[in-house]
């Protein structure tokens, strides 16, 4: 699985925090690495400089073999827990999804 991270304008992602996001999708979808052939994470931040609550965006795109893609989004106070709230969608997306496939 190939993790592909983006970010707005209004952010800077560091080497250090990639390394940090990286095994934690590794880790929690790890029963699903069969299906996901690639995994793109958009992290924004919805107010600029100004602060707020909820202003922090994860956006996880999982793309599947032939299958669309995936999409959930999480918004939070900080970058940490909207990642951690997307996490959990994806998981729950993806559960149904190969719970589907495995029926046929």
């Amino acid at each position: 699985m190939t993790i592909q991270f983006n970010t707005d304008k209004n952010l800077t992602v560091h080497q250090n925090f990639k390394n940090k996001l990286s095994a934690a999708f590794t880790k929690e979808l790890s029963r699903f690495s069969d299906n996901i052939t690639r995994l793109e994470v958009h992290l924004s931040d919805e107010n600029g400089q100004k602060s707020g609550k909820n202003d922090k965006r994860c956006l996880l795109e999982a793309r599947m073999e032939r299958r669309q893609p995936v999409v959930v989004t999480a918004d939070a106070d900080s970058h940490d827990l909207a990642v951690d709230k997307a996490i959990e969608k994806l998981k729950a997306s993806l559960d149904n999804i190969v719970g589907k496939l495995r029926q046929y």
